[in-house]
């Protein structure tokens, strides 16, 4: 019986062209799916094994960060702006898809690092390593939004028939977010202040962004806004579950083929650098 033995050579992949790449990356992806979902439900046991809450933490999170909000503007040290529908729905609603983001990068980041020993000693494709850790985001924003469905019956409001879009519109931002993951857990691997650098960074840019407050019109959070991709990829989809339409179509669309490229550059990256892990973790 003949043993198979397969060779890794990134350098030489780059000869054969990037489309041979991709398809190199969509074969190994497909033979690697099994163990993809098996790291996937090792992780999300793991996450709530030991919790005694377990995943209502997915709950907790965000009805903290919206009552502190509802808080600080009651006080009036911030002005959370002019909003059609009750708060908590529209916030929480958007802590959900900013969850999506933060949960999944912060998740996949830490994916090689958290497996070293296994990097060490086995040979696998390390990208299910962090498809596996992004994907527990799902997890958590299917928690959340049974929360929203639950804040829409206490409120006695339907939401827009387009929340069925919603697996879809959601796209954008997980590609954009298994993208930035797949290069951030390879320079955690080698620098392991980006885990905690990520977690600050994060928060601050949650501040930044509209989630939690309506899009400001005049100041530098404005122009900041402008031009942030996760401003139309949270509020695009929360609008058109609110309101059933999409009035920033044009930034949403410029944000998703911003992400689309990310993910495309950052996959082909890790591809080629990914038999080095081992030497680094």
């Amino acid at each position: 019986m003949t043993e198979n033995i397969v060779t890794y050579e990134p350098d030489n992949s780059l000869k054969k062209g990037y489309f041979s790449i991709f398809g190199e990356i969509f074969n190994e992806l497909k033979k690697n799916r099994w163990l993809t979902y098996q790291l996937f439900k090792r992780d999300f046991l793991a996450m709530y094994k030991q919790s005694f809450i377990g995943v209502l933490w997915a709950f907790i999170i965000p009805l903290i960060s919206v009552g502190t909000f509802i808080i600080l503007n009651r006080s009036g040290i911030f002005n959370i702006g002019s909003i059609n529908v009750p708060y908590p729905i529209y916030a929480v609603l958007g802590m959900a898809f900013w969850q999506l983001f933060s949960t999944g990068l912060i998740a996949s980041s830490n994916s090689l690092v958290k497996a070293g020993p296994m990097i060490i000693k086995i040979n696998f494709s390390k990208k299910s390593l962090v498809i596996a850790s992004c994907g527990q985001s799902i997890i958590s924003f299917a928690v959340q939004f049974i929360l929203v469905l639950i804040l829409f019956i206490c409120y006695g409001i339907a939401p827009s028939i387009l929340i069925l879009l919603v697996p879809i519109i959601i796209i954008p931002i997980m590609l954009l977010t298994l993208g930035f993951g797949l290069i951030l857990s390879l320079f955690n691997g080698i620098f392991r202040d980006i885990g905690n650098i990520l977690s600050v960074l994060i928060t601050f840019l949650m501040f930044l962004t509209p989630v939690l407050y309506a899009r400001p019109t005049s100041g530098i959070l404005a122009f900041i806004t402008r031009y942030n991709p996760l401003y139309y990829l949270v509020s695009v989809p929360r609008e058109l579950i609110l309101m059933g339409g999409i009035s920033e179509w044009k930034g949403f669309l410029v944000a998703s083929i911003i992400s689309v490229i990310v993910f495309m550059v950052c996959l082909v990256v890790f591809h080629l650098t990914e038999t080095r892990v081992a030497e680094r973790i």
